[in-house]
């Protein structure tokens, strides 16, 4: 926590008459959409970031992203005066991808997915023998994503339920290792959209195939197949693993924007997906509910807008 503390935002911690009368529960959100460089994922990158060794940071860093994790290493590498290189997916938002940009690193788009950004990084860092910054799969990324949940107990000590979305699942693996240490009476349940169920699917001992294409408007946690450093972690702690389809999250991001006045990306509201749709109970409880992000493009409201009408049971 002490070497984030000069450049990372303790993010405000609310709650909503609106929301808790929905549910019949005490809804507290995590607001790290408001977070610089609008998500979490700062957190872990610069954590990793401030603790390479002089000779690694000479030696330049590279990435992959689908956006948020993208600007978080853009921005703590501009503030180490390091130079990086990112790769992001074909289909990231224009936002993220201009956010990045004028952060000053180089971006590179490839691929439609992660997982193929991914690739062309590691390929990049062979050539260069810059230093791969992992978006999750880093136990330093990890720890610093974990950091959210150490200003969620101090700001909400009540808490009963967590719920935290899940990519590759950094912030999930660092948020539970807090919690269930500190209190493992704690539920901590991680959120998957449909699109993207790989977590979910090994979670629950289900075929593990790695999908050929994935594509949702929830980008930010359309990862095809978990961290191997990452998954023992969430194996271990986490109580349960949900999915919520694009319809639902749709729904709740237009929810959190006409009731709450919040801009939240798909990814960002997924945890709010998961509690609307009653795929775990919450009445009576206190949930605290991670909204990871807020970095999307405005231009596709009126899409999730008609998304979220279609077949709606909520608004």
């Amino acid at each position: 926590m002490r070497c984030l503390a000069p450049v990372v935002h303790q993010t405000p911690m609310t709650e909503s008459a609106t929301f808790n009368a929905l549910t019949g529960s005490h809804l507290h959100f995590k607001l790290e959409n408001l977070q610089r460089t609008g998500s979490f994922k700062l957190r872990g990158s610069y954590n990793k970031i401030s603790h390479l060794s002089l000779q690694q940071a000479a030696q330049g860093i590279v990435t992959a992203s689908a956006g948020n994790h993208a600007q978080g290493v853009a921005f703590s590498a501009a503030e180490q005066k390091i130079k990086a290189k990112i790769f992001m997916p074909e289909n990231t938002p224009k936002a993220k991808v201009q956010a990045t940009s004028d952060y000053g690193a180089q971006v590179v788009l490839t691929g439609e997915s992660y997982q193929e950004s991914f690739e062309a990084a590691l390929m990049d860092q062979q050539k260069t023998g810059a230093t791969f910054i992992h978006a999750f799969d880093d136990y330093q990324v990890m720890a610093g994503q974990g950091t959210v949940a150490v200003e969620m107990l101090k700001q909400c000590p009540e808490l009963q339920t967590v719920f935290v979305p899940i990519g590759g699942g950094g912030l999930a693996a660092g948020v539970a290792t807090y919690l269930k240490n500190i209190n493992r009476d704690i539920r901590v349940i991680g959120v998957q959209s449909e699109c993207a169920p790989a977590v979910y699917n090994r979670y629950h001992q289900r075929e593990d195939s790695i999908p050929e294409h994935i594509s949702g408007i929830a980008e930010g946690i359309l990862v095809k197949k978990p961290g191997q450093k990452t998954f023992p972690i969430i194996d271990q702690y986490l109580d349960d693993v949900v999915t919520v389809s694009d319809q639902e999250i749709a729904q709740a991001m237009i929810l959190m924007l006409e009731r709450s006045k919040l801009l939240v990306e798909g990814a960002g509201a997924a945890a709010l997906a998961a509690v609307l749709s009653g795929r775990v109970p919450v009445r009576g409880k206190h949930a605290g509910l991670i909204i990871s992000g807020g970095n999307t493009d405005s231009e596709q409201l009126p899409v999730l807008k008609q998304m979220a009408l279609s077949n709606d049971a909520v608004l």
